[in-house]
């Protein structure tokens, strides 16, 4: 249990993991772990749009696991890896050898990065896609960069699920799920309405 214990410690280590693109961008900021959820749904929807039958357990693990290593590794961004290597097998092997589940957890990861089954594709344009969603929220607040940055991740997107729907992300207003309906009086008032009847 012990061995157990400091795997969950180890996972907590994500939500004070920065993503440190964001330093380039000149806006947001968000931990690893803020990533990963967002990545999680992301997934399952996919998982329940897509034609085909797939594993969506086998999917959603990926999500969640994707990132795992950068617990120990830190997050490195597209500049960084240009100039920092990183000996990501060593993390996922010290990760994960003491935990009697850990061969699984790495076979998750080897897959996402393989990128060779449908699960993983979905995987990594899940992950895709949760930046895109960033980079529109930080555009529809005037980040003049975004655009730019948003056409290199649609060109990373794998599957026409995924594809389909970043076209739509990029053509959705970031606050329409809230702020849509500025007749409702609840804008004027601030409060609801009372029932009339």
């Amino acid at each position: 249990m012990k061995k157990i214990a400091n795997f969950l410690f180890e996972t907590g280590m994500l939500k004070k993991t920065p993503r440190t693109g964001y330093q380039f961008l000149g806006s947001g900021k968000e931990s690893v772990a803020e990533h990963t959820f967002r990545v999680v749904c992301i997934g399952y929807t996919l998982s329940k749009l897509v034609s085909e039958k797939i594993n969506e357990v086998r999917l959603l693990k990926m999500c969640l696991f994707h990132d795992l290593p950068e617990a120990r590794t830190g997050d490195h961004n597209y500049v960084n890896k240009k100039y920092v290597s990183i000996d990501e097998k060593k993390a996922i092997h010290d990760l994960t050898s003491p935990l009697p589940f850990g061969s699984e957890i790495a076979e998750l990861i080897q897959e996402f990065t393989l990128q060779t089954t449908l699960e993983s594709r979905l995987a990594n344009d899940a992950d895709q896609l949760d930046f895109l969603l960033q980079l529109k929220e930080y555009g529809d607040l005037g980040n003049k960069y975004t655009h730019d940055w948003s056409q290199a991740v649609m060109k990373r997107l794998q599957t026409k699920v995924a594809q389909n729907l970043a076209k739509e992300i990029l053509e959705t207003d970031s606050s329409a799920w809230w702020f849509h309906d500025k007749t409702d009086p609840w804008w004027v008032n601030g409060k609801k309405e009372k029932n009339k009847g």
